[in-house]
């Protein structure tokens, strides 16, 4: 075993404790299962169990066409558990249960058939030589599902119930715009590359003329509006479960979203005029009318 692979399993070791942090967390004023096991904390091993078993085939055939796709599974699969699994159930967590799937699964079938068109995911070329590399990926894909994911599972799995009240008719709001931003987006995009004349050239137009990343910003909007809906239910220790909205936009703005698309725009089309004049007048995310002279 090398250097590195040490290092990377060091790695996967504090990544295991922020998510037993989170765990302790989030089940502090939560329902228990099967004889005092909390649920937000059975739910945070199920979410890491799936990624660990998905491993295996996925670095035996060295593919990484499911990571995406297993993500999107993940989510499903935990937040529906810890829906059967509760001996507490609301309308609030019926909510967050729907909102969840619709969004997971949307996002999850667009990647899904992204990987599949386009054949390889080149963030994962040289990753997924390497065992523990690989791994660690999939650790930390756990790890995303677990941070995103907590606010409403901390909802879905407290002791306390509270009446869903206007936070759940703003949120839900919130969550619409957050989606609606994001899917058709998506779908612009998508569209805008299936015409073989927009073959090498950058989009800017329909959200896409207002946002550099309009996507991204729906991604963010969407987390918000859950935590909206969850929060009358936060106190004490709970309150950490917060971190869902603040990781899914440091994510995406600072660490694998949008630093590395916008690296790649950069080098793809800096210094050609159109891209100029968009990328100085067109805001990275958050979005405003176009610019006009």
């Amino acid at each position: 075993m090398t250097e590195k692979d040490f290092k990377t399993l060091g790695a996967i070791f504090i990544i295991i404790i922020f998510a037993t942090c989170l765990a302790f967390a989030g089940s502090q004023g939560g329902v228990t299962v099967f004889s005092g096991i909390p649920l937000f904390a059975l739910s945070i091993a199920i979410t890491f169990i799936i990624q660990w078993i998905a491993f295996i085939p996925a670095f035996v055939f060295r593919t990484e066409k499911f990571y995406d796709l297993m993500g999107s599974i993940t989510y499903c699969t935990v937040i529906i558990l810890s829906i059967i699994l509760n001996p507490k159930i609301d309308l609030r967590s019926i909510l967050l249960l729907i909102l969840v799937l619709i969004w997971a699964i949307r996002l999850g079938t667009f990647l899904f058939c992204r990987i599949m068109r386009e054949g390889e995911d080149t963030r994962f070329k040289e990753i997924k030589k390497s065992a523990s590399s690989f791994l660690l990926t999939w650790t930390l894909q756990g790890l995303w599902v677990s941070f995103t994911l907590a606010t409403a599972l901390a909802a879905i799995t407290v002791e306390q119930r509270e009446e869903i009240g206007v936070s759940g008719l703003i949120g839900l709001l919130v969550w619409i715009v957050g989606f609606g931003f994001e899917a058709i987006s998506d779908y612009q995009k998508s569209k805008f590359r299936s015409i073989p004349e927009n073959k090498g050239k950058f989009i800017n137009t329909g959200f896409w003329s207002i946002s550099r990343h309009p996507n991204y910003f729906g991604e963010i909007v969407i987390w918000i509006g859950i935590a909206i809906i969850a929060l009358p239910t936060l106190q004490g220790w709970r309150w950490l479960t917060l971190i869902s909205p603040i990781f899914v936009t440091l994510l995406l703005t600072r660490v694998s979203g949008i630093p590395i698309l916008e690296n790649r725009a950069d080098e793809k089309w800096g210094g050609q005029e159109d891209y100029e004049e968009y990328k100085k007048n067109t805001p990275v995310l958050i979005p405003k009318p176009p610019f006009k002279k």
